[in-house]
């Protein structure tokens, strides 16, 4: 499309974008029924005002308006070639001024925050069984428990590591991390890499501080990591991988805990192997959960640390009364399940599962098949017995799917299991059982109640106009210098859309404009996803989730609910009456 024409069909008007110079011109449609058509429209009015003072009588040859056989821009600039800079100057900026104007018109749609997402088709009329994870699914946590967490490790780092008694100076920073960031281990570099593995400068931080883009590009020879060099399939790094990828809600700690210590090292001038430094650092967060210290603190002051309980209960109430089979596989041992589920939903909490299986192991637990399962009592005490049946009232340890699969005969598409691990708890399910899969994300109520802030609105909506008047006019040598301003104003616009999320690190979901390398991986591994599972209150069995048919790049979206962020216009033609009708997804 030439500027002239991304000038006509850029405009808005009543929150909609007016589209018909484009698709009248690419078919071969004389202008003049164009400026019949929206002859009562702004459209028309600027078109007189504008482009018709700029080019009447600095043309050479024919107007542009007679030209319907232009192919390309080269044709088009070949007519306008004796306009004036200045003439030139003022008109890109009266289509700067006019698209801002218009996409200052906010848009009442808004997303509600307890909606269930989908990225499959999916219906709940074809789920019998269902299955959860524990921490995270069934039981939230307060922020209260990640201030615990650091504190605990911390302390260890400096009593059982040896770690500088200064560090005690170091307190949990709430806001300072994000979830699904990757950590380079021997450059000691915290990170947000997008789904294309490419590194969102200005989230790269070493300690407590960021680190000049410059010095990234440098380091990196450029803003890519090679694939080799990423996190494996669980985000650990492993094998010769470098980059380790925080992808639970209990990894926030662990994230601080790693910065404050680094910058403790700089701030001193203290020489440190940051291999060392991270291998410290996870093994103290370990031992928080292995050596059950985070398990007896919970346990001792459950209000102060659970949250959303009776939401949980209401949740697995509607599922038993509707028949549900329902079975819990978590890593947490049965006394701090049993404690808490017993605050959650009460005492006969287990009678509303069919199966419970603690100390799971997981992701080992879905592809060992070594792992026998074993019964443990209410007081911990272990069986010895060979298993033969997964029966209800009982209580299991360890085991692996398959084994699971073969006792139960619960296989393919009727199971539905939900946890907040993208990796750990879907990925192999959805990968090699067939299992559909719900992904538990509460971060999204934040980011949602976010974008329907009128604010948020504003700047994505002026954000997007402004990168298609960009890509539009940026092969005009002539428009360079004010794109040049445009790009710039772009930029700044870009860091401001980054920190209404998160200051440092910008949202869970996107770097910019691509999706981050959490959210590719949770649409591939997760059928659905929602803030938390009350989320499936709001819904009957009988539904069916349908993931919107966001266009393919090359592709032309039908519906205007289906234009995807990049794609500022979609039209639908009546012949009868010309009449162009468009609208703007964000």
């Amino acid at each position: 499309m030439t500027p002239l024409s991304l000038y006509l069909c850029s405009l808005l008007k009543k929150n909609k974008l007016l589209i018909c110079y484009n698709y009248l011109h690419t078919h071969g449609t004389p202008l003049h029924l164009v400026d019949r058509a929206a002859r009562k429209t702004r459209l028309a009015r600027l078109l007189d005002m504008n482009f018709r003072a700029v080019f009447r009588g600095r043309v050479t040859g024919k107007v542009l308006a007679q030209q319907s056989g232009a192919k390309n821009y080269r044709e088009a600039t070949m007519c306008t070639s004796s306009a004036s800079g200045q003439d030139m100057t003022n008109w890109l900026w009266s289509i700067y001024n006019e698209t801002k104007k218009q996409t200052e018109v906010i848009s009442k749609n808004s997303v509600n925050p307890n909606t269930i997402f989908a990225n499959n088709e999916m219906s709940l009329h074809d789920i019998e069984i269902y299955g959860f994870d524990y921490d995270y699914t069934l039981a939230f946590y307060s922020r209260h428990l990640h201030t615990l967490i650091f504190n605990i490790a911390r302390d260890i780092l400096i009593q059982e590591h040896r770690y500088p008694e200064g560090l005690r100076e170091y307190e949990y920073i709430p806001n300072f991390v994000v979830r699904g960031l990757h950590y380079d281990v021997q450059k000691a570099l915290l990170m947000k890499i997008d789904a294309f593995h490419y590194i969102q400068l200005g989230t790269v931080y070493r300690g407590l501080h960021p680190v000049p883009d410059k010095e990234v590009i440098a380091m990196y020879d450029g803003c890519h990591v090679p694939l080799e060099n990423m996190s494996d399939f669980y985000g650990k790094s492993s094998h010769g991988h470098t980059m380790k990828q925080f992808m639970d809600i209990f990894s926030l700690p662990e994230m601080n805990l790693l910065c404050c210590v680094n910058d403790y090292f700089m701030k001193h001038n203290i020489d440190y192997e940051p291999v060392h430094l991270y291998k410290d650092v996870k093994a103290a967060i370990g031992d928080v959960h292995v050596k059950g210290i985070m398990y007896r603190a919970v346990e001792a002051d459950m209000e102060n640390y659970i949250s959303y309980g009776e939401q949980t209960h209401a949740v697995l109430k509607k599922l038993y009364e509707d028949g549900k089979k329902m079975f819990l596989i978590t890593n947490s041992p049965f006394d701090f399940v049993d404690r808490g589920m017993n605050y959650i939903v009460g005492k006969d909490w287990r009678d509303l599962f069919d199966i419970v299986i603690v100390q799971a192991d997981k992701p080992g637990f879905f592809n060992d098949r070594r792992k026998p399962f074993r019964r443990v009592t209410d007081k911990g005490v272990l069986h010895w017995d060979r298993i033969h049946k997964l029966e209800k009232g009982k209580i299991y340890k360890q085991g692996n799917l398959y084994e699971f699969l073969r006792l139960t005969g619960w296989r393919g598409s009727k199971v539905l299991y939900f946890g907040d691990h993208i990796y750990s708890d879907l990925a192999d399910l959805t990968l090699k059982h067939g299992w559909r899969t719900g992904a538990i994300i509460p971060e999204l109520r934040k980011e949602i109640k976010i974008m329907n802030t009128e604010q948020y609105v504003h700047l994505m909506t002026w954000l997007q106009g402004l990168t298609g008047l960009i890509e539009h006019m940026q092969v005009d040598p002539a428009s360079q210098s004010v794109v040049q301003e445009w790009i710039k104003e772009r930029e700044a616009m870009r860091s401001q859309t980054k920190d209404i999320f998160n200051s440092q690190f910008g949202s869970l979901f996107r770097t910019y404009h691509n999706p981050t390398y959490f959210s590719r991986r949770l649409s591939r591994f997760a059928d659905i996803y929602m803030a938390s599972l009350s989320c499936l209150l709001n819904y009957d069995f009988q539904h069916t989730f349908f993931p919107r048919r966001t266009p393919l790049q090359h592709e032309s979206p039908f519906w205007p609910e289906q234009t995807s962020a990049g794609a500022l216009k979609i039209w639908v033609l009546d012949m009868a009456d010309l009449d162009f009708n468009c609208s703007l997804h964000i």
